[in-house]
């Protein structure tokens, strides 16, 4: 059996994430109402929400240009996967590494630009894939949606404790899915592992520069 090329390996991870990332939001769209939950375990829950922000839920930023800077960004990661598979040189690690945040990234891209288009919303009833009446928004303006949560604790804190005694403590809050997750994962997998082939890259782009004033 001939061995596979890293461009090869990072292209079929890059779409079985999207396959995987595509279908539970599909899933989840079309067979559960806005904040509705399912619990899997007691410290896992599918929990539908959907949000107009970054990984986690953060908003930051006004809608159409964090669309268009994440567009940006997928562009310039798959022209330096391009470029960067084909060597020898350059470790399969660090290229599934980039091609997890590619993977990443795109999946909430895709919600994003055509969400919006092809469902309607979710408020109080499930959703309509391909509505008559068209979707909830405009291109560009499709909600993330989300559905991860882990409440690995789920408590109170103690009535003593200043400011919050009382108050109920849960950890892990935020709600994620899976792209969040390949983005997050991938990311983490270059601090710990590649940092060297981070630097390097940084190195070569210092004497690209210096080359160009020159």
């Amino acid at each position: 059996m001939p061995k596979l090329s890293r461009g090869v390996i990072v292209s079929i991870i890059i779409f079985l994430i999207l396959l995987a990332d595509q279908s539970l939001k599909i899933w989840i769209k079309t067979n559960m109402a806005l904040h509705d939950n399912i619990q899997i375990t007691n410290w896992f829950y599918l929990y539908f929400t959907e949000n107009n922000g970054m990984a986690f839920g953060i908003e930051l930023f006004d809608k159409l240009f964090l669309t268009l800077f994440r567009i940006a960004a997928v562009v310039a990661l798959f022209w330096y996967l391009y470029r960067i598979s084909p060597k020898k040189t350059t470790r399969l690690g660090y290229c599934v590494c980039i091609a997890l945040i590619i993977a990443g990234a795109l999946g909430n891209i895709i919600d994003c630009l055509f969400y919006g288009l092809i469902f309607n919303d979710s408020v109080g009833h499930v959703a309509t894939l391909f509505p008559n009446g068209g979707g909830y928004g405009s291109f560009f303006y499709g909600r993330v949606v989300d559905m991860l949560y882990f409440p690995l604790i789920d408590t109170y804190w103690p009535s003593w404790v200043p400011f919050v005694g009382g108050d109920q403590l849960v950890f892990f809050r935020p709600i994620f899915n899976l792209a969040d997750s390949s983005i997050s994962v991938g990311i983490i997998l270059l601090l710990l592992f590649y940092r060297r082939d981070l630097s390097e890259v940084s190195t070569a782009k210092e004497e690209v520069e210096d080359l160009a004033k020159n």
